[in-house]
């Protein structure tokens, strides 16, 4: 799933982030609320995590610009301001949770599970194939030829950006940005590593590779070699 996490403290952004990509989630972040409106309303996230207190426009405003735009997508509203009134307030707005800082990944991570499943988000509209190898992008499930194959939270996303870009090259590094949040070469073997993992379980069973290593290029995911 897409989510958008509007949050200007780093260290509060950067724990729910590690957490919502261990469990396979793609992120994209805001830390000014103006910016975050922006990327609301102009691209299409399954679900939007905000802060309250935010700089150039407050986290309340934001979501009632996106419910005045008719933007649907569900919000999870994260304030420090605990008090009754102040929950009232952010569900009023147009907010459909709000969690209390500080609070438990686990709970936060069950919450932003809760809002997909109650957005109406059907399963095979999240349903990725290329020939007999599918992947649920809900339940997680990956299978080849009816098969389950069991993968790492990485290898899971690896496996999701190749079939997203079904056919088509993908270079070292998109998968570094996309994958691993680099913005830089780190000058290690790590996606050649989990490249090779990823291949020893979706083709090492099956008479038909599917991963394909285009030398000097990148890697593609395709029936043709």
């Amino acid at each position: 799933m897409r989510i958008l996490v509007i949050e200007d403290d780093a260290e509060t952004a950067e724990f729910i982030g590690h957490g919502l990509k261990e469990a396979g989630h793609t992120l994209t972040f805001a830390a000014k609320g103006d910016d975050g409106l922006r990327l609301a309303m102009t691209e299409p996230f399954d679900v939007v995590i905000v802060d309250r207190m935010l700089p150039r426009l407050d986290g309340l405003s934001l979501v009632k610009e996106l419910r005045l735009a008719a933007v649907v997508t569900p919000v999870l509203c994260l304030t420090s301001l605990a008090g009754v009134e102040d929950r009232v307030d952010g569900l009023e707005a147009g907010a459909d949770d709000y969690l209390v800082k500080p609070f438990d990944f686990s709970e936060l991570l069950a919450r932003v599970n809760a809002l997909i499943r109650r957005s109406g988000i059907k399963t095979e509209q999240h349903t990725l194939k290329v020939a007999d190898l599918e992947v649920n992008l809900i339940s997680r499930a990956v299978t080849r030829g009816g098969q389950t194959i069991d993968l790492q939270p990485r290898e899971f996303k690896l496996l999701e950006i190749l079939m997203q870009n079904n056919g088509r090259v993908v270079t070292r590094a998109m998968l570094l940005r996309h994958v691993w949040d680099f913005h830089f070469d780190p000058k290690t073997s790590v996606v050649e590593t989990h490249i090779s993992r990823l291949r020893s379980k979706i083709d090492r069973s099956f008479d038909t590779p599917l991963l394909h290593t285009i030398r000097g290029m990148g890697y593609r995911l395709s029936e043709a070699s």
